[in-house]
């Protein structure tokens, strides 16, 4: 199979030498901008068609927030009828006198009109009089009741959704005026007047009930999912659609708003476009093969003549002078093979100095050098080299270099096995290892070895000693990693508040200026307070973190944590939901730390959730502990239900969406509020968010009263 593969391939293999340059760049001119003009056109018509579609979806889908904003509207309008019907003093008169017989034609004459399809009047949950279409008047006050004056109801024997407002008539007895109207054809009318496209008004509970599949089934399941809207094309019905669940303020569903728009609309406008593009594409084509042509025959000409010049000059015949004419390029191709001609017995001059250079230069530099063979058997070894390894030159050369250096095992295997620089380098070109060298005399040092590619079948290798430097580079890499961390998402906020300043600059309102000011002096306090707590990490691994006792409110925390990661959350165009209850009890702590616990989970909330999402952070009491929590729409972590995600220095780099600090956040996190007597812990919410949750000791309420 593999060799009648090779042999097919070989069939389309060109035969390059049995054309003319000229002949092949004509037709490789012709080749490029065919490939060029057919795939911008291609590419072109793609996006002409993606947009119109985008814009077919944004128009239905407008209409439709529009209709359902009419919606609201018509439902305020029937609240102004209502009260304009339940003041007339003719109403108050009839009610007063209990006149039944005249009640009702008052209601008729009043309420039935193309705005109201029906009006009753009530005293309680018992109907004392009612015009217009039939409905179920219990059901009709159950609503009200649980929905305030503005109401909407979706009964089962009615045809249509209502939408109706209920007035006060009377306070002694309580008497109340409702005034209905139908989510009906007509008012689906009004509303594609009003929109401009076509608008339907679906009964919930009769699309529901009836189960009947059709193009717009799965629209509205869609819609009634996201619980907002949702906008499709509808390939068999040939139109754009957009679905609007309505719902009561109960959350209830009542009606399903259904925006059309004919898709011919949007197509007859995409077709002229690429019916333009195609034919521009295509004179533009033939222009461009056409000017190719006669420009290469321009070029092929001085390559030929010096094609000929460099046949003799790799016969080596240098004496032969290079002509120079034709294009730039071509004529500077010449005086660059002139060069090489005058070059070349000078060049084997310098590189015969150059190898007495360099070996004066391995014998003169501080650090070792070997160099060893494809099979790793040492081959040279400098005098630096020796003296580190503790050996003499002519002992160490011809053996295995791993005998040689003698590395000190990895999870019981040699480097040799696992983790070679030489083999690594001849793979990617050159490698770096840290490795454990134990010398005969059972000293132990700690080297980097750096390994380059293999030239005619040897490879050189650097080996430099820092068994002195690795103590303080420990103590280095500590400090570094606490800094790095713990001043980056207080920067990143400033740097965000700069960013808009500066381009808010002249068109910013002076409020949103004096704002992002106040932002960059919370962020400046905040960085203060850092730098006292530079060594705050150092502490809580030695023990000696202390946690200052005083009462704290919790909302007051939240809002510090806000302010200081705010700016950080516009950038993102992230927004904040913040859910405390009022009656929250104080807990005791350190306000500060616990104000850095919010920072560091709302910066990694921030980080991993996507843009123009939604953070959420809120506080509630659960017996006697107070619950803490911050949520993100991010895909979460695979260790989320470890103990690893607060380890010191863990870091899931593969899963983070940019590179982060160096895993002291969560760490961190824990540490202060195990001081605090409470736990931290990570997981995974029912709506899909991640979520870290902190419990804490809330504080006694005589404890409270007299902070």
């Amino acid at each position: 199979m593999i060799s009648q593969l090779q042999e097919f391939l070989d069939r389309l293999r060109l035969d390059i030498s049995r054309a003319t340059l000229g002949a092949w760049i004509a037709l490789i001119n012709v080749a490029i901008v065919v490939l060029v003009v057919g795939g911008i056109s291609i590419s072109a018509i793609g996006s002409l068609r993606d947009l119109a579609d985008q814009q077919g979806k944004a128009r239905v889908e407008l209409a439709g927030a529009l209709a359902r904003e009419e919606l609201r509207r018509i439902s305020e309008d029937v609240l102004t009828e209502a009260r304009s019907i339940a003041e007339r003093q003719t109403l108050q008169r009839l009610l007063g006198e209990r006149n039944q017989a005249l009640l009702e034609p008052f209601l008729r004459r009043s309420c039935t009109s193309e705005t109201i399809a029906a009006c009753a009047i009530a005293e309680g949950a018992t109907l004392i009089a009612s015009a217009g279409v039939d409905v179920p008047w219990p059901q009709i006050f159950i609503s009200a009741a649980e929905q305030g004056e503005r109401f909407m109801a979706a009964p089962a024997e009615t045809e249509y959704g209502l939408v109706g407002a209920s007035a006060q008539v009377s306070q002694r007895p309580l008497r109340h005026l409702y005034v209905i109207r139908q989510l009906d054809e007509r008012l689906g009318a009004v509303l594609s007047e009003r929109v401009g496209v076509q608008i339907r008004l679906l009964h919930y509970r009769s699309y529901t009930d009836t189960r009947k599949s059709d193009e717009f089934t799965r629209l509205h399941s869609a819609g009634l999912s996201d619980g907002r809207s949702a906008v499709m094309r509808i390939e068999s019905a040939d139109m754009y659609a957009a679905s609007f669940p309505v719902f009561a303020s109960t959350g209830e569903a009542i009606a399903l708003l259904e925006a059309r728009l004919p898709a011919r609309e949007i197509d007859t406008a995409t077709g002229t476009l690429i019916k333009r593009l195609l034919t521009t594409a295509i004179v533009l084509a033939a222009l461009a093969v056409l000017a190719g042509i006669l420009l290469g025959q321009q070029v092929t000409g001085p390559v030929s003549t010096l094609t000929e010049a460099a046949e003799r000059l790799g016969q080596g015949d240098f004496s032969t002078s290079i002509p120079v004419e034709g294009t730039k390029e071509v004529g500077k191709l010449a005086r660059t093979m002139e060069d090489m001609r005058n070059n070349l017995i000078e060049l084997t001059g310098r590189l015969r100095r150059s190898e007495a250079e360099a070996q004066a230069v391995l014998s003169g530099i501080v650090e070792g050098v070997y160099a060893v063979d494809r099979a790793r058997v040492i081959r040279y070894l400098n005098p630096q080299a020796a003296r580190l390894l503790d050996v003499q030159p002519h002992e160490a050369i011809g053996r295995f270099c791993g005998d040689v250096l003698k590395p000190c095992p990895q999870n019981g295997q040699r480097p040799c096995e696992t983790n070679c620089p030489i083999l690594q380098a001849r793979t990617v070109g050159n490698a770096r290892a840290t490795e454990r060298l134990q010398l005969d005399d059972g000293t132990v040092r700690t080297t980097v070895i750096t390994s380059a590619a293999p030239i005619d079948e040897w490879q050189v290798q650097v080996i430099r000693d820092e068994t002195e430097l690795e103590s303080v580079r420990r103590a280095r890499d500590s400090v570094l990693a606490n800094i790095s961390h713990e001043f980056r998402t207080p920067l990143a906020a400033q740097l965000a508040s700069i960013e808009l300043l500066r381009e808010g600059l002249g068109s910013m309102p002076l409020e949103e200026q004096r704002e992002l000011v106040l932002s960059l002096e919370r962020g400046t306090l905040r960085l203060t307070r850092l730098i006292d707590n530079l060594l705050e990490s150092v502490r809580i691994e030695s023990g000696q973190l202390g946690i200052r006792r005083q009462s704290v409110s919790v909302a007051e925390l939240i809002e510090d944590a806000e302010a200081l990661i705010s700016a950080l959350l516009k950038q993102r165009r992230q927004s904040l939901v913040v859910d405390v209850p009022e009656e929250l009890p104080r807990i005791e702590g350190d306000g500060p730390r616990l104000t850095q616990v919010l920072v560091n989970l709302l910066a990694n909330a921030s980080k991993f959730a996507p843009e123009e999402s939604t953070v959420y952070v809120g506080a509630r009491e659960s017996g006697p502990e107070l619950v803490l929590w911050v949520e993100d729409e991010g895909p979460g972590i695979p260790a989320i239900e470890s103990g690893v995600l607060f380890e010191r220095f863990y870091r899931g780099a593969e899963h983070e969406p940019e590179p982060g600090g160096l895993g002291l956040g969560l760490w961190i996190v824990k540490s202060i509020v195990d001081r605090h007597g409470g736990t931290v812990a990570a997981m995974r919410t029912a709506e899909g968010r991640t979520r870290f949750e902190i419990r804490l000791p809330r504080v006694a309420a005589e404890a409270a009263t007299e902070s």
